[in-house]
């Protein structure tokens, strides 16, 4: 079975589907034209499918055999500005898919065509997630509370990710721990306000705040051990209104980032140690706030031996980079990854002679339009590899 021919043979279309989602991105659960034109493309195909976390959709194409795998693509893009010049660079002022998602969601749309195509040779189904939201609150969760790993029963799930770092024709994988787990925070210090000239008849929050701020980066730096990567990241303080006055309150937000669930759990418990014993110790109140988001990202062996193996057929296992560090970012395929069996990889779309070089998240974003067929026949014949074994 030659999945990368097939690719290529539909390679224009997914060029074109890949510039029309470019050009017209949209938010997180504001994907209302992309999970139209998705929903339009499967009806097409004769593909069945069913709406799921507002605007998310969750197709199955059902085999002979009683085994499942899902691959996910995610569909949402970021709030920045396009600015390259080019004729698919985004319609929408302020919108732009500075991460690749169109190429995502190119790709799974070209895999589900393809698989399709020959469902009576698949030895079971493969269920397609289009995710919604993944770069704000992760669709993911959302999808998997109204049961899209259940009836039928997914066995596994796959995702990939393009990556600007490397190489078209390659990819990139990571072994164990993938990518970070996140916790938001927000911390509101009380005191009591003002004149700058009487300090001493305050309880100054913007002190308290300082000694805060210094004491949460002990944390990582002598309570976590050096070899386990933690982050404790203050991006935000905000309080006061006039040089002379000492106000009544500071608000500080930030965000932990943590590889062990144990570390996680830790951090979260001295944050809250730290602060209260400040604010208290300073004559302050605290009031603070943990958001639970992302989980870790773990790559299952047995799974990403499947996608080693299957990429290894398509583009040569001489093409296959093999990552010792983890990335501090998120990623909500992790919800996945703590239900099933999963592999998570990078697929090159970087080409420097084209001048495919510039980071996502950035306003000159843009992938080598050439992976779009190498990311699908990855998916095929990984799909295909695990339902046939």
């Amino acid at each position: 079975m030659n999945f990368l021919d097939k690719a290529n043979s539909i390679k224009a279309e997914l060029v074109a589907l890949r510039r029309n989602f470019h050009s017209h991105p949209e938010l997180g659960f504001e994907e209302y034209e992309t999970s139209k034109k998705i929903k339009k493309f499967l009806e097409t195909e004769g593909i069945e499918y069913k709406e799921t976390a507002g605007t998310g959709i969750c197709a199955i194409i059902r085999g002979t055999g009683n085994k499942t795998i899902g691959l996910r693509a995610d569909i949402d893009a970021l709030p920045l500005k396009d600015n390259k010049a080019c004729e698919y660079s985004s319609k929408t002022l302020g919108r732009m898919h500075a991460c690749g998602h169109d190429g995502h969601t190119t790709i799974l749309m070209g895999v589900a065509k393809i698989l399709n195509s020959m469902k009576s040779e698949l030895k079971g189904n493969v269920k397609l997630f289009f995710e919604p939201a993944e770069e704000t609150v992760g669709g993911a969760r959302f999808m998997i509370k109204e049961g899209i790993l259940e009836n039928p029963y997914v066995d596994c799930v796959i995702g990939l990710h393009v990556d600007e770092n490397t190489e078209v024709g390659t990819i990139a994988v990571k072994r164990g721990v993938v990518n970070a787990a996140s916790n938001p925070f927000t911390i509101k210090i009380k005191g009591r306000g003002g004149h700058g000239a009487h300090p001493e008849d305050t309880i100054d929050p913007i002190v308290i705040a300082s000694n805060v701020i210094i004491a949460l980066q002990t944390i990582v730096s002598r309570e976590i051990p050096p070899t386990d990567p933690a982050v404790i990241t203050v991006g935000s303080i905000h309080g006061g209104t006039a040089q002379n006055i000492i106000p009544e309150e500071v608000t500080i937000s930030g965000i932990i980032r943590t590889m062990r669930s144990e570390h996680r759990e830790y951090v979260k418990k001295r944050l809250v140690e730290i602060v209260s014993g400040i604010s208290s110790s300073m004559r302050g109140i605290a009031e603070i706030n943990i958001e639970e988001s992302y989980p870790c990202l773990y790559n299952n062996d047995d799974m990403l031996d499947l996608v080693e193996n299957s990429a290894g057929n398509i583009i040569g296992f001489e093409n296959i980079k093999k990552l010792s560090s983890p990335s501090m970012g998120v990623e909500s395929f992790a919800y996945f990854s703590m239900e099933r069996p999963s592999a998570f990889y990078y697929l090159g779309v970087r080409n420097e002679e084209k001048g495919i070089i510039h980071p996502a998240h950035g306003s000159l974003f843009d992938i080598d339009e050439d992976a779009l067929p190498i990311g699908v026949a990855i998916q095929c014949q990984a799909a295909y590899d695990y339902l046939s074994k």
